[in-house]
């Protein structure tokens, strides 16, 4: 299941140009990659202008572009759609629930802001901590070995015993 986001750049006048972003957008993830990546006003402009985004930091693309095996943003464009930016008159406008994505994530001021949507509960957006430290590829290994055997567990606990 894809954890998606909004990505979003506060412009001079309080508008805020942003893009969707779908799979693996939790603070650990996509959160580290934009402060590492894309931690200047220019990278998140660069990353924004391309459109909506499968991924922001991937070496897979769905096109022949001959960036295969370079890292960088999969854009929606690149299997042909037409996803631009999208402008919200201000953070009031980005911030409604209406999208249905878990985070949404502003470079303002020179630093990236993460807000929690709480799409699957009743409470406001609340602006939540984005872990320090690059994102390796030794960390996602990790992560996913843990969530397997956590989710095996689950599975296992839920299993009627055979006594």
């Amino acid at each position: 299941m894809a954890t998606r986001a909004r990505i979003g750049l506060e412009l001079k006048d309080g508008s805020i140009l942003s893009v969707y972003s779908h799979w693996d957008c939790y603070p650990q993830w996509l959160g580290r990659i934009l402060t590492t990546h894309y931690n200047s006003k220019s990278l998140a402009e660069e990353l924004i202008d391309g459109g909506d985004v499968s991924c922001a930091w991937t070496d897979e693309r769905w096109d022949d572009s001959g960036k295969k095996g370079v890292y960088g943003p999969n854009y929606f464009s690149y299997r042909g759609e037409d996803c631009p930016p999208r402008l919200d008159a201000d953070l009031c406008e980005y911030l409604l629930p209406e999208n249905g994505e878990e985070y949404h994530y502003l470079f303002r001021n020179g630093e990236w802001v993460c807000y929690n949507m709480n799409t699957f509960e009743e409470k406001l957006p609340e602006v939540v901590e984005i872990p320090s430290g690059a994102y390796r590829y030794r960390d996602w290994e990790t992560d996913r070995k843990s969530t397997r055997l956590n989710s095996s567990h689950l599975k296992l606990s839920r299993m009627p015993s055979s006594a």
